[in-house]
Protein backbone atom coordinates (compact mmCIF):
# COMPACT_ATOMS: atom_id res chain seq x y z
CA UNK A 1 0.00 0.00 0.00
CA UNK A 2 1.34 2.81 -0.99
CA UNK A 3 2.76 6.00 1.66
CA UNK A 4 1.31 9.61 1.27
CA UNK A 5 2.84 12.34 2.65
CA UNK A 6 0.69 14.95 3.81
CA UNK A 7 2.21 17.60 0.90
CA UNK A 8 0.96 14.84 -1.60
CA UNK A 9 -2.42 15.05 -0.53
CA UNK A 10 -1.89 18.77 -0.58
CA UNK A 11 -0.64 18.37 -4.50
CA UNK A 12 -3.48 15.94 -5.31
CA UNK A 13 -6.46 18.73 -4.03
CA UNK A 14 -4.48 20.89 -5.84
CA UNK A 15 -4.52 18.80 -9.19
CA UNK A 16 -8.23 18.02 -8.67
CA UNK A 17 -9.16 21.76 -8.70
CA UNK A 18 -6.90 22.72 -11.42
CA UNK A 19 -4.96 21.12 -14.17
CA UNK A 20 -7.01 18.04 -13.78
CA UNK A 21 -10.24 19.77 -13.84
CA UNK A 22 -9.71 20.20 -17.45
CA UNK A 23 -9.43 15.96 -17.55
CA UNK A 24 -6.71 14.01 -19.11
CA UNK A 25 -6.08 13.59 -23.06
CA UNK A 26 -6.48 10.01 -24.79
CA UNK A 27 -2.66 9.82 -24.79
CA UNK A 28 -2.38 10.70 -21.17
CA UNK A 29 -4.01 7.17 -20.60
CA UNK A 30 -2.08 5.43 -23.41
CA UNK A 31 0.83 6.77 -21.34
CA UNK A 32 0.32 5.39 -18.19
CA UNK A 33 0.23 1.67 -20.23
CA UNK A 34 3.55 2.36 -21.03
CA UNK A 35 3.79 1.68 -24.48
CA UNK A 36 7.33 1.11 -25.51
CA UNK A 37 7.72 -1.74 -22.97
CA UNK A 38 4.24 -2.95 -23.74
CA UNK A 39 5.31 -3.83 -27.53
CA UNK A 40 8.35 -6.08 -25.90
CA UNK A 41 6.10 -7.93 -23.59
CA UNK A 42 3.61 -8.68 -26.31
CA UNK A 43 6.27 -9.89 -28.42
CA UNK A 44 7.68 -12.31 -26.13
CA UNK A 45 4.43 -13.46 -24.93
CA UNK A 46 3.10 -13.97 -28.38
CA UNK A 47 6.53 -15.62 -28.81
CA UNK A 48 5.57 -17.92 -25.80
CA UNK A 49 2.58 -19.19 -27.35
CA UNK A 50 3.49 -19.47 -31.07
CA UNK A 51 6.18 -21.88 -29.35
CA UNK A 52 3.78 -23.79 -27.37
CA UNK A 53 3.50 -27.32 -27.90
CA UNK A 54 -0.36 -27.57 -29.05
CA UNK A 55 -2.87 -25.52 -31.14
CA UNK A 56 -5.21 -22.90 -30.76
CA UNK A 57 -7.52 -20.67 -32.90
CA UNK A 58 -6.20 -17.75 -33.91
CA UNK A 59 -8.69 -15.70 -32.32
CA UNK A 60 -7.86 -17.27 -29.07
CA UNK A 61 -4.28 -16.57 -29.81
CA UNK A 62 -5.45 -13.04 -30.30
CA UNK A 63 -7.31 -12.96 -27.20
CA UNK A 64 -4.62 -14.23 -25.06
CA UNK A 65 -2.03 -11.51 -26.90
CA UNK A 66 -4.60 -8.75 -25.95
CA UNK A 67 -4.84 -9.87 -22.33
CA UNK A 68 -1.23 -9.76 -22.01
CA UNK A 69 -0.56 -6.12 -23.20
CA UNK A 70 -3.67 -5.26 -21.46
CA UNK A 71 -2.19 -6.40 -18.11
CA UNK A 72 1.40 -5.06 -18.52
CA UNK A 73 -0.43 -1.89 -19.82
CA UNK A 74 -2.24 -2.06 -15.94
CA UNK A 75 0.89 -2.74 -14.53
CA UNK A 76 2.79 0.28 -15.93
CA UNK A 77 -0.50 2.57 -14.64
CA UNK A 78 -0.64 1.52 -11.41
CA UNK A 79 3.43 1.46 -11.04
CA UNK A 80 3.18 5.11 -11.80
CA UNK A 81 0.92 6.10 -9.74
CA UNK A 82 2.78 4.42 -6.87
CA UNK A 83 5.94 6.32 -7.90
CA UNK A 84 4.52 9.78 -8.80
CA UNK A 85 6.83 11.64 -6.06
CA UNK A 86 9.81 10.19 -7.79
CA UNK A 87 8.86 10.30 -11.08
CA UNK A 88 8.41 14.01 -10.46
CA UNK A 89 11.72 14.50 -9.27
CA UNK A 90 14.03 12.34 -12.21
CA UNK A 91 14.22 14.16 -15.83
CA UNK A 92 13.53 10.92 -17.59
CA UNK A 93 10.05 10.51 -16.03
CA UNK A 94 9.02 14.51 -14.91
CA UNK A 95 6.45 14.91 -17.93
CA UNK A 96 4.37 11.68 -17.22
CA UNK A 97 0.74 12.75 -16.78
CA UNK A 98 0.84 12.01 -13.05
CA UNK A 99 4.07 14.27 -12.04
CA UNK A 100 3.18 16.55 -14.70
CA UNK A 101 -0.20 17.41 -13.04
CA UNK A 102 -2.67 16.41 -16.49
CA UNK A 103 -4.17 13.46 -14.16
CA UNK A 104 -5.43 12.92 -10.96
CA UNK A 105 -3.41 10.18 -9.07
CA UNK A 106 -6.95 8.19 -8.63
CA UNK A 107 -7.65 8.56 -12.37
CA UNK A 108 -4.42 6.56 -12.84
CA UNK A 109 -4.73 4.21 -10.07
CA UNK A 110 -8.41 3.45 -11.29
CA UNK A 111 -7.64 3.10 -14.74
CA UNK A 112 -5.18 0.59 -13.96
CA UNK A 113 -7.35 -1.91 -11.41
CA UNK A 114 -9.74 -2.12 -13.93
CA UNK A 115 -7.78 -3.09 -16.75
CA UNK A 116 -5.85 -5.54 -14.51
CA UNK A 117 -9.41 -7.30 -13.51
CA UNK A 118 -10.37 -7.51 -16.93
CA UNK A 119 -7.65 -8.70 -18.56
CA UNK A 120 -7.11 -11.41 -16.13
CA UNK A 121 -10.84 -12.10 -16.08
CA UNK A 122 -11.25 -12.33 -19.86
CA UNK A 123 -8.03 -14.69 -19.88
CA UNK A 124 -9.46 -17.31 -17.42
CA UNK A 125 -12.72 -17.30 -19.10
CA UNK A 126 -11.49 -17.34 -23.11
CA UNK A 127 -8.31 -19.09 -22.45
CA UNK A 128 -7.59 -21.29 -19.38
CA UNK A 129 -7.42 -20.13 -15.32
CA UNK A 130 -3.56 -21.31 -15.07
CA UNK A 131 -2.59 -18.64 -17.56
CA UNK A 132 -5.12 -16.23 -15.98
CA UNK A 133 -3.23 -17.04 -12.56
CA UNK A 134 0.10 -16.50 -14.22
CA UNK A 135 -0.84 -13.21 -15.74
CA UNK A 136 -2.24 -11.73 -12.13
CA UNK A 137 0.56 -13.40 -10.81
CA UNK A 138 2.80 -11.04 -13.32
CA UNK A 139 0.90 -8.52 -12.53
CA UNK A 140 1.04 -8.79 -8.78
CA UNK A 141 4.70 -9.47 -8.28
CA UNK A 142 5.42 -6.04 -10.88
CA UNK A 143 3.29 -3.81 -8.42
CA UNK A 144 3.95 -5.28 -4.84
CA UNK A 145 7.11 -7.25 -5.21
CA UNK A 146 9.12 -4.74 -7.39
CA UNK A 147 7.17 -1.23 -7.13
CA UNK A 148 6.41 -1.33 -3.56
CA UNK A 149 8.91 -3.57 -2.36
CA UNK A 150 12.16 -3.84 -3.95
CA UNK A 151 13.00 -0.52 -5.78
CA UNK A 152 12.94 2.11 -3.46
CA UNK A 153 15.24 -0.44 -1.08
CA UNK A 154 17.69 -2.72 -2.70
CA UNK A 155 20.03 -2.08 -5.45
CA UNK A 156 18.96 -6.00 -6.61
CA UNK A 157 15.74 -4.36 -7.17
CA UNK A 158 16.21 -5.34 -10.91
CA UNK A 159 17.44 -8.61 -10.23
CA UNK A 160 14.61 -10.08 -8.47
CA UNK A 161 12.06 -7.32 -10.04
CA UNK A 162 13.35 -8.89 -13.65
CA UNK A 163 11.06 -11.77 -12.81
CA UNK A 164 8.08 -9.50 -13.82
CA UNK A 165 9.16 -9.07 -17.17
CA UNK A 166 9.95 -12.37 -17.52
CA UNK A 167 6.58 -14.04 -17.08
CA UNK A 168 4.79 -13.19 -20.24
CA UNK A 169 6.01 -15.53 -22.44
CA UNK A 170 5.12 -18.12 -19.36
CA UNK A 171 1.88 -16.82 -20.11
CA UNK A 172 1.62 -17.21 -23.92
CA UNK A 173 2.82 -20.84 -22.60
CA UNK A 174 0.11 -21.47 -20.56
CA UNK A 175 -2.44 -19.82 -22.75
CA UNK A 176 -2.27 -23.26 -25.24
CA UNK A 177 -1.06 -25.71 -23.44
CA UNK A 178 -2.78 -25.13 -19.65
CA UNK A 179 0.57 -25.72 -17.61
CA UNK A 180 3.87 -24.09 -17.82
CA UNK A 181 6.54 -26.01 -19.67
CA UNK A 182 9.98 -26.50 -19.45
CA UNK A 183 10.51 -24.32 -23.25
CA UNK A 184 8.48 -21.55 -20.92
CA UNK A 185 10.90 -21.71 -18.39
CA UNK A 186 14.05 -21.47 -20.67
CA UNK A 187 11.93 -18.41 -22.02
CA UNK A 188 11.48 -16.99 -18.66
CA UNK A 189 15.00 -17.10 -17.95
CA UNK A 190 16.67 -15.83 -20.88
CA UNK A 191 14.68 -12.07 -20.08
CA UNK A 192 15.65 -12.71 -16.52
CA UNK A 193 19.24 -12.94 -16.68
CA UNK A 194 19.06 -10.38 -19.76
CA UNK A 195 16.85 -7.98 -17.40
CA UNK A 196 20.10 -6.88 -15.39
CA UNK A 197 23.01 -5.61 -17.95
CA UNK A 198 19.52 -3.88 -19.80
CA UNK A 199 18.71 -2.04 -17.12
CA UNK A 200 21.49 -1.32 -15.78
CA UNK A 201 23.29 0.21 -18.78
CA UNK A 202 20.38 2.62 -18.05
CA UNK A 203 20.84 3.83 -14.84
CA UNK A 204 24.61 4.03 -15.90
CA UNK A 205 23.82 7.24 -17.14
CA UNK A 206 21.05 8.30 -15.28
CA UNK A 207 22.49 7.65 -12.29
CA UNK A 208 22.05 11.47 -11.24
CA UNK A 209 18.47 10.95 -11.61
CA UNK A 210 18.59 7.75 -9.28
CA UNK A 211 20.57 9.81 -6.45
CA UNK A 212 18.19 12.82 -6.51
CA UNK A 213 14.83 9.85 -6.72
CA UNK A 214 16.58 7.89 -3.53
CA UNK A 215 16.71 4.92 -5.66
CA UNK A 216 19.17 2.78 -4.84
CA UNK A 217 20.17 1.73 -8.25
CA UNK A 218 23.81 -0.39 -8.38
CA UNK A 219 25.75 2.96 -10.14
CA UNK A 220 23.98 4.75 -6.65
CA UNK A 221 25.13 2.00 -4.07
CA UNK A 222 28.08 0.47 -5.61
CA UNK A 223 29.31 2.60 -8.15
CA UNK A 224 29.94 2.82 -11.82
CA UNK A 225 32.42 0.10 -11.92
CA UNK A 226 30.57 -2.53 -9.49
CA UNK A 227 27.62 -2.26 -12.14
CA UNK A 228 30.23 -2.37 -15.11
CA UNK A 229 31.75 -5.63 -13.80
CA UNK A 230 28.10 -7.17 -12.44
CA UNK A 231 26.99 -6.03 -16.30
CA UNK A 232 29.78 -8.13 -17.82
CA UNK A 233 29.05 -11.03 -15.97
CA UNK A 234 25.12 -11.20 -16.38
CA UNK A 235 26.27 -11.00 -20.29
CA UNK A 236 28.04 -14.05 -19.80
CA UNK A 237 25.64 -15.62 -17.90
CA UNK A 238 23.41 -15.29 -20.87
CA UNK A 239 25.02 -17.03 -23.43
CA UNK A 240 24.40 -20.89 -21.98
CA UNK A 241 20.42 -19.61 -21.75
CA UNK A 242 20.49 -17.96 -25.01
CA UNK A 243 21.72 -21.43 -26.54
CA UNK A 244 19.68 -23.68 -24.31
CA UNK A 245 16.10 -23.36 -26.44
CA UNK A 246 18.58 -25.66 -29.50
CA UNK A 247 20.14 -27.86 -27.12
CA UNK A 248 16.45 -28.63 -25.89
CA UNK A 249 14.81 -29.02 -29.40
CA UNK A 250 12.49 -25.83 -29.11
CA UNK A 251 14.63 -24.06 -32.17
CA UNK A 252 17.24 -25.29 -34.87
CA UNK A 253 20.66 -24.20 -36.24
CA UNK A 254 18.98 -20.90 -37.45
CA UNK A 255 17.92 -19.95 -34.05
CA UNK A 256 21.35 -21.01 -32.32
CA UNK A 257 23.84 -19.44 -34.90
CA UNK A 258 21.55 -16.07 -34.14
CA UNK A 259 21.85 -16.89 -30.29
CA UNK A 260 26.00 -16.88 -30.86
CA UNK A 261 26.20 -13.57 -32.62
CA UNK A 262 24.13 -12.04 -30.87
CA UNK A 263 25.41 -13.08 -27.59
CA UNK A 264 29.52 -11.89 -28.50
CA UNK A 265 28.22 -8.34 -29.52
CA UNK A 266 26.08 -8.31 -26.03
CA UNK A 267 29.37 -9.13 -24.41
CA UNK A 268 31.58 -6.78 -26.35
CA UNK A 269 28.93 -3.98 -25.92
CA UNK A 270 29.84 -4.83 -22.42
CA UNK A 271 33.18 -4.87 -22.40
CA UNK A 272 32.91 -1.22 -24.42
CA UNK A 273 30.95 -0.15 -21.22
CA UNK A 274 33.87 -1.55 -19.08
CA UNK A 275 36.05 0.39 -21.06
CA UNK A 276 34.31 3.84 -21.61
CA UNK A 277 34.52 6.49 -18.77
CA UNK A 278 31.35 8.73 -20.51
CA UNK A 279 27.70 7.61 -20.59
CA UNK A 280 28.63 6.83 -24.70
CA UNK A 281 28.84 3.37 -24.56
CA UNK A 282 26.04 2.82 -21.95
CA UNK A 283 23.35 4.23 -23.79
CA UNK A 284 24.80 2.45 -27.07
CA UNK A 285 24.84 -1.26 -25.01
CA UNK A 286 20.91 0.16 -23.91
CA UNK A 287 19.72 0.73 -27.10
CA UNK A 288 21.11 -2.42 -28.03
CA UNK A 289 20.08 -4.41 -25.36
CA UNK A 290 16.35 -3.85 -26.87
CA UNK A 291 17.67 -5.05 -29.88
CA UNK A 292 19.01 -8.25 -28.38
CA UNK A 293 16.12 -9.33 -27.11
CA UNK A 294 14.00 -8.42 -29.72
CA UNK A 295 15.97 -10.54 -32.60
CA UNK A 296 16.35 -13.36 -30.17
CA UNK A 297 12.74 -13.62 -30.18
CA UNK A 298 12.17 -13.35 -33.80
CA UNK A 299 14.80 -15.63 -34.80
CA UNK A 300 13.07 -17.91 -32.73
CA UNK A 301 9.69 -17.29 -34.50
CA UNK A 302 11.27 -17.54 -37.68
CA UNK A 303 13.34 -20.97 -36.56
CA UNK A 304 9.88 -22.61 -36.40
CA UNK A 305 7.68 -20.38 -38.98
CA UNK A 306 6.45 -23.29 -41.55
CA UNK A 307 7.42 -23.22 -45.25
CA UNK A 308 10.50 -20.53 -44.68
CA UNK A 309 13.52 -22.60 -43.18
CA UNK A 310 11.66 -26.21 -43.51
CA UNK A 311 12.73 -26.69 -47.50
CA UNK A 312 16.78 -25.80 -45.88
CA UNK A 313 18.31 -28.68 -44.90
CA UNK A 314 19.32 -28.48 -41.36
CA UNK A 315 17.64 -25.37 -40.82
CA UNK A 316 14.50 -26.89 -39.52
CA UNK A 317 13.47 -25.90 -35.88
CA UNK A 318 13.31 -28.53 -33.86
CA UNK A 319 9.85 -30.08 -32.51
Amino acid sequence: MAIVSSADLGASRTLDSGTAALGPSVGDFVALLKPRVMSLVVFTGFAGLYLAPGHIHPFLAAVAVLCIAVGAGASGAINMWYDRDIDAVMRRTRNRPLPAGRMAPGEALGFGCVLASASVIIMGLALNWVAAALLAGTIAFYVFVYTVWLKRRTPQNIVIGGAAGAFPPMVGWAAVTGDIGTGALVLFALIFFWTPPHFWALSLYRAGDYAAAGVPMMPVVAGARETKKQMLLYTFLLWPVAVAPAWLGLAGAVYLAAALVLSLSFTLAAIRVWHDEGDGAAKRMFGFSILYLFLLFAALILDRAPGILGTLPGLAGGA
